[in-house]
């Protein structure tokens, strides 16, 4: 799977176990080449990630799909998927909200870091929870958000849709709702789900 040298190995190894996102190396076909410590404690729940036949698979057939076209794309090298990635909101059997993001690893640079050609692409998956040190004010800064709407943006990622943040803030629909418009309008997303991955972009799989 590495070009490393055996003392390498495992190195590398307590490096990828050492991320607190669930980190899955797959091929084109989404065959799962290796997962971390917390991608197979992901893989043992089958809450939003499953192993079918050897194949990394989501539970939702429409992300399921989703992800298959990103692996293929990850196999046609960065210019495809770009050498940044992509992110997607993920939500599991359990309800929980999980946060993806597919980092490419066909660049030559990647190459020379040791991931051979079978491995093209890292699959990043964590619970939608914004913990990381300045974040918040990071993403609030970026688009000029109002405090009241980074409240509401976080919320879309942790709580759900315009109803739940309703319930949660304890106000009415409508007023989330002028809050999301807000945000479409600030961010230039067209649905909650941009929003989310837009959230998701700022997040990192490090621990800590």
């Amino acid at each position: 799977m590495f070009e490393f040298k055996a003392a390498e190995v495992a190195t590398f190894a307590d490096a990828l176990d050492g991320l607190d996102a669930g980190m899955f190396l797959v091929d084109m076909g989404g065959r799962l080449i290796h997962a971390n410590a917390a991608g197979n404690a992901l893989l043992g729940t089958c809450a939003v990630l499953t192993s079918v036949g050897g194949r990394l698979a989501a539970r939702d057939m429409q992300v399921d799909r989703a992800l298959r076209e990103v692996f293929a794309s990850a196999g046609q090298g960065d210019a495809a998927l770009g050498t940044r990635g992509i992110a997607m909101p993920l939500t599991g059997s359990d309800g929980e909200r999980y946060v993806a993001h597919a980092l490419p690893l066909t660049s030559g640079a990647r190459r020379r870091a040791g991931i051979v050609h079978t491995a093209v692409a890292a699959l990043f998956v964590r619970k939608a929870l914004l913990a990381m040190p300045f974040a918040e004010q990071t993403i609030g800064n970026a688009f000029k958000l109002t405090p009241t709407e980074l409240r509401v943006l976080l919320a879309i990622v942790e709580v759900g849709g315009v109803p739940e943040i309703a319930s949660a803030f304890g106000v009415a629909s409508t007023t989330i709702r002028t809050h999301v418009s807000s945000l479409f309008e600030k961010t230039g997303a067209a649905r909650q789900a941009d929003l989310v991955r837009l959230v998701a972009e700022y997040a990192t799989p490090l621990a800590g």
